[in-house]
């Protein structure tokens, strides 16, 4: 089924996401309205070696966790940066680690029914830490979880683009 937008105004701009207020209108000649979520999207990074995959804890507010378990991850939010490069980026500010190789696991939209936010999801192997300064606003714990235990990983994670990612790493462990 196919649709077209006809109409769209900015309900609210901030600094993380725009709310849009959309029309569209479908083959039948009807139409709806939709409320719009636009965000610049993300990666996230599955890094592991033969022992270890690295994950963080931090607070997410707006779920009201104080230590929410995820993968290093940030918005696409330097103009033109390809989101390979972002990952990369996010990696070594988040965790201090590089990578030699990497791939593209998976392209995900985190709530399709009113955001437009997209993750792209990357697998890093070959690590090897580098020296870094940690943000201090960004509050993060980093954790180095033994892949003898990735299952009570998975279990413990609530974050859904984390849970794809750490999924699709036993799948491929398998």
């Amino acid at each position: 089924m196919k649709f077209e937008r006809i109409g769209s105004r900015t309900l609210f701009e901030g600094r993380i996401a725009t709310v849009l207020e959309e029309e569209y209108r479908y083959p039948d000649g009807r139409s709806a309205q939709r409320e719009v979520v636009s965000h610049p999207g993300a990666v996230a990074v599955v890094a592991h070696d033969d022992e270890v995959v690295h994950l963080v804890r931090q607070p997410r507010e707006a779920v009201q966790e104080p230590k929410l378990l995820e993968l290093p991850a940030g918005k696409l939010d330097v103009a033109g940066e390809p989101p390979l490069a972002a990952a990369q980026r996010e990696l070594a500010e988040e965790v201090g680690i590089e990578a030699q190789r990497w791939s593209e696991l998976k392209r995900i939209y985190t709530s399709p029914g009113f955001a437009r936010e997209v993750v792209h999801l990357f697998l890093a192997t070959d690590l090897h830490e580098v020296d870094f300064v940690p943000d201090p606003e960004e509050r993060i714990e980093i954790v180095r979880w033994s892949l003898g235990a990735l299952d009570s990983a998975i279990q413990e994670c609530r974050d859904s683009k984390s849970l794809i990612g750490l999924l699709l790493l036993r799948q491929r462990l398998a």
